[in-house]
């Protein structure tokens, strides 16, 4: 039995500004009994900082350490290499790479960038890219569940550079190994002591498992019946409805 917890947020913690049923209540008893647990997210419309807000909003206490996000892991990446990114992100990250001077990129970072992913500016990463720069991805999801439906994600586009320039993306948010197991150390846990609850098959799930971790898709988000017929079926991860459904076997074990 897993003795921490990483969580997804959109689509297992809320849907748009609105918590999902049982979401905050189950958070709740998680901190009521100690058990240490990370959020862990491929969000790239906001900051750390955004998101810490909107958590808090939903009544549910966390600080910016509570929250591990892919653009930070892209720019920790970027500062250990002394690299100057040219930036396809929403402008509502822009805070989160504000160290970085705009002129003479040597690399090209790739978020959900939504209507800003124009025609100049992938046009000026895909001549960067064919210069030699890497092409770092904050996550390469192929789309989420918005306020009004599924929206296309980032991973289509970091797909189109790829393609175009011939090249091949680092992914540094889910399902990157090195991800997972950063939040894991963050809780002093092995990999193996620790479960991913996420509505994402591929980069929450598989990234887990692939990683070490144990793993449940829940059934609120984006998860779609195909999924759910895999997840029931594999031995290795677990299906459950919703979040508190997930963490349930957690919360009931004496262990804990």
């Amino acid at each position: 039995m897993a003795r921490g917890v990483l969580l997804d947020l959109g689509g297992v913690v809320y849907a748009g500004d609105q918590p999902l049923p049982g979401a905050v209540d189950a958070l709740a008893r998680l901190r009521e009994r100690g058990i240490p647990h990370r959020f862990l997210t491929n969000m790239s419309r906001h900051p750390r900082a955004t998101i810490v807000e909107r958590l808090r909003r939903l009544q549910i206490p966390v600080t910016p350490a509570d929250i591990y996000t892919a653009p930070l892991a892209v720019r920790d990446w970027l500062r250990h290499r002394q690299l100057h990114p040219f930036l396809l992100i929403h402008p509502g990250l822009q805070t989160d790479f504000a160290e970085f001077a705009p002129h003479d990129p040597d690399a090209v970072v790739v978020g959900d960038a939504a209507e800003h992913f124009t025609h100049a500016r992938l046009n000026e990463a895909f001549r960067l890219l064919h210069a030699g720069a890497p092409l770092l991805a904050i996550a390469r999801n192929r789309y989420f569940r918005g306020d009004h439906g599924l929206e296309l994600d980032a991973g289509a586009y970091v797909s189109a550079l790829e393609y175009a320039a011939g090249v091949q993306a680092q992914v540094l948010g889910k399902p990157a190994t090195a991800f997972f197991h950063a939040a894991c150390s963050d809780m002093a846990l092995a990999p193996g002591e620790v479960v991913m609850i996420g509505d994402d098959l591929e980069n929450d799930v598989l990234g887990a498992l692939d990683a070490g971790l144990e793993a449940v898709l829940v059934g609120t988000g984006k998860c779609s019946d195909a999924d759910r017929e895999r997840a029931e079926s594999d031995p290795r991860m677990r299906f459950a409805p919703d979040l508190a459904q997930a963490l349930a076997p957690l919360l009931d074990d004496p262990a804990n």
